[in-house]
């Protein structure tokens, strides 16, 4: 008996659904324009839903429009037909999706969806199928050669159909102007949430910056590190940065000096600032090489000064440690 190449089978499955899934370019007309209108004008919120696989690729939608700030959540059309039906609104939008477009399940929510005037957005590849003579915006998925042996396995039709979704979120996300910066907004933990955060998402600022005038003596800069306990205090003069100077660096020079001791005389000059939009990891990366615990942070603008700069925020160890940054 002859063995079987699994590479080869995975190889001419792959090439069949890639083949398959230039179809959809058939899907993006006027009603997919009219589709991302009305997603992104909805009031109320997307329930997306579906059985099945359907059922699993509508899960997947509804949690990408979600984590890109659009209100969604899954509903399963079974449960429903049990009381279910009571969290739909109808400011919300159904976006339901069904490859064959006539699974029985769906069909009492179709009729209270219609029933209540409840905008329907019906995703199908049957163009007289239930769902689409329901929805008043019909996407119409083209059919498609599924890529097992029998040719009746969901394959390269829940592909596409995933494929339309994240397609549908894309466009979204471009009408929106979704950005990196609302991404970090949804998406706090994480490790693509990590690799966005910014100095400025994490920085100490305003009056929780310790700070001191630079003919403080250096006893009142040692009340102001233990009243902000960061371990370090900011040393300023006519509000741009002089130096920085540390617990320890205070306390040891204490033992040198008369109490009329100037802060000057202690403080580290020149201490290293970061852009506020330096990453979180490059702060990180920089304070490892440095071996320092703390940057000072300024806006792009200020750094492309000569001499002393304008502080606007500080960065240390234990804020990056707090957000998880590795």
């Amino acid at each position: 008996m002859a063995s079987i190449n699994y590479i080869n089978i995975a190889r001419k499955t792959a090439n069949l659904q890639i083949a398959e899934l230039k179809k959809i370019n058939k899907v993006f007309d006027k009603s997919f324009i009219k589709a991302v209108d009305t997603i992104a004008a909805c009031k109320g919120k997307i329930i997306a839903a579906g059985i099945g696989k359907s059922g699993l690729i509508a899960r997947k939608v509804s949690a990408t429009l979600s984590s890109v700030g659009i209100s969604s959540f899954y509903l399963n059309p079974g449960e429903a037909n049990h009381g279910d039906l009571g969290q739909i609104d109808k400011r919300d939008v159904l976006l339901v999706f069904s490859y064959s477009g006539n699974t029985k399940e769906i069909t009492n929510m179709l009729k209270y969806a219609n029933r209540f005037n409840i905008k329907i957005i019906g995703i199908a590849s049957k163009k007289d199928s239930m769902l689409l003579k329901a929805s008043d915006i019909k996407l119409l998925l083209p059919e498609v050669k599924e890529s097992d042996p029998t040719g009746m396995v969901p394959t390269s039709s829940t592909s596409i159909t995933l494929l339309f979704g994240d397609c549908l979120a894309v466009a979204l996300m471009n009408k929106l102007k979704f950005s990196k910066d609302r991404f970090k907004i949804f998406h706090p933990g994480g490790n693509i949430g990590q690799a966005l955060l910014l100095a400025k998402d994490i920085m100490v600022k305003g009056n929780k910056i310790p700070t001191s005038s630079i003919n403080k003596s250096i006893f009142e800069a040692i009340k102001i590190i233990s009243l902000k306990k960061l371990g370090f205090v900011v040393i300023i003069k006519n509000k741009l940065v002089r130096g920085i100077l540390t617990d320890g660096d205070a306390r040891r020079g204490i033992k040198n000096f008369s109490k009329e001791g100037k802060i000057e005389k202690f403080m580290t000059s020149n201490p290293k600032f970061i852009s506020e939009n330096t990453t979180a990891s490059k702060a990180l990366s920089i304070m490892n090489e440095r071996r320092i615990s703390t940057l000072l942070v300024a806006t792009d603008k200020e750094l492309k000064k000569k001499g002393n700069k304008k502080l606007v925020g500080i960065i240390n160890i234990h804020a990056l440690l707090k957000y998880g940054i590795k």
